[in-house]
């Protein structure tokens, strides 16, 4: 799909209009997203019980293995975004990390042990990694830069609306299938294989001059010096934000813990994901026309309320509107994150930025991640949450004594 010409300034002030002038290798972008974000959340919201109930993992465990896994994800997506940008082609490397994580999805429900889970989340996590950061740097090669906050906030939409249709087949069909979570989790290979072919057949790369000609980028440390501080500062508040923000396996686990039937438990995905889907293309396109650091300093402000109100969480309605706040969060933080690394960073080494922001996001969620499991085994679920609500309130606090300078393109 060729690029698109940026549009008459004026009429991007239009906000239900933005839609339309969108290019349709957003669209297609957005619905391989769902449907694979179908198949992999249905897995994960009933991930952490299957490692808990049928293979007798403890919280520790847990922790780990979601670390490790999100942490190899951020590590590929370093040397893909790179990759992407050597060859200047972007697609191969999207098909194979989202063929990678269809071929993953059998191996769930045939494991016995943790050794088997664990070996299909790396697989599984790989394949994400490999398809991350190529698949965001094609998003800011499809659309000009007046469009990516919206362009950003459609697929994270179309996304997380994945994400939360992946947890209610996990609920309809524990309740069909007598709680027998091996058979539910054979029902998530179909719509990660469909993910697969519709990029193959209905994605068209787009002929972008900073790679048609011209020598091929060498990745040196030359390049990484070109980097300029103001994108330093968005990986650094990517990470302080994933500190803050550690896996939502423990949002499934809380809901448990409080009370929830476990066929029922994936309801907590559900509410998290309908609420991110539901915001994400609206705080997308508000990141068009509004202070970046504005809508960061609410997103984090929105965390520490998810976080208290899980802390203190007696029954699983309060986990519920805790949830809620979770994916508000997440929708006015994680697309708006991604066009910032894009507004930073040169096109050339676009995919080198998104890879680099992803590996030290990954390595600040493995360090959440067993940070969190190891405060839920020594001190309990809601120790978990506190520990998240401060860490979120530090960085509110360092984002409001941060005076950015308002010459800078892309500024937070």
């Amino acid at each position: 799909m060729a690029l698109s010409q940026p549009n008459n300034p004026e009429s991007i002030d239009s906000a239900k209009n933005i839609e339309r002038k969108l290019p349709g290798g957003i669209w297609v972008l957005g619905f391989v997203s769902m449907f694979m974000d179908i198949s992999s959340e249905l897995v994960h919201s009933l991930l952490p019980i299957f490692m808990a109930t049928v293979l007798g993992a403890s919280m520790v465990t847990i922790g780990i293995v979601e670390g490790v896994a999100e942490g190899v994800a951020a590590i590929t997506k370093m040397f893909s975004g790179a990759l992407s940008d050597y060859f200047g082609k972007r697609k191969f490397l999207a098909v194979l990390g989202y063929a990678l994580g269809a071929i993953s999805k059998p191996i769930f429900p045939l494991a016995t042990t943790i050794g088997w889970v664990f070996g299909a989340r790396f697989v599984d996590r790989i394949g994400k990694g490999i398809r991350g950061a190529p698949r965001d740097a094609l998003v800011a090669d499809i659309v000009p830069p007046q469009l990516r906050g919206a362009a950003y906030g459609l697929r994270q939409s179309l996304d997380s609306a994945g994400a939360f249709v992946g947890p209610l087949f996990a609920v309809v069909f524990m309740i069909w299938l007598a709680n027998d979570i091996k058979a539910v989790l054979w029902i998530a290979v179909v719509p990660a294989f469909f993910a697969v072919f519709l990029l193959i057949v209905a994605l068209r790369e787009p002929e972008s001059s900073e790679h048609g000609a011209g020598p091929r980028i060498h990745l040196t440390l030359t390049d990484a010096k070109r980097l300029s501080l103001q994108y330093w500062l968005v990986v650094t508040l990517g990470a302080v934000f994933t500190l803050a923000r550690f896996s939502e396996a423990f949002l499934i686990l809380r809901a448990q813990d409080v009370g929830l039937a476990i066929g029922y438990t994936p309801a907590i995905m559900i509410v998290m994901n309908i609420a991110y889907s539901i915001f994400a293309y609206p705080a997308g396109a508000a990141a068009d026309r509004l202070p970046a650091r504005t809508l960061l300093l609410f997103g984090l402000w929105v965390l520490v309320a998810a976080d208290v109100l899980l802390a203190i969480a007696t029954s699983p309605w309060i986990a519920f509107i805790g949830a809620v706040f979770w994916g508000l969060h997440m929708a006015l933080t994680q697309g708006l994150l991604s066009k910032l690394v894009a507004d930073t960073a040169p096109a050339e080494l676009r995919g080198t930025a998104f890879g680099v922001f992803n590996l030290i996001s990954g390595g600040a969620l493995l360090l959440a991640s067993v940070i969190a499991g190891s405060l839920w085994s020594l001190f309990g679920a809601s120790a978990t949450f506190i520990a998240g609500a401060s860490f979120a309130t530090l960085a509110a606090i360092g984002l409001l004594l941060y005076r950015p300078n308002p010459r800078a393109a892309g500024t937070v």
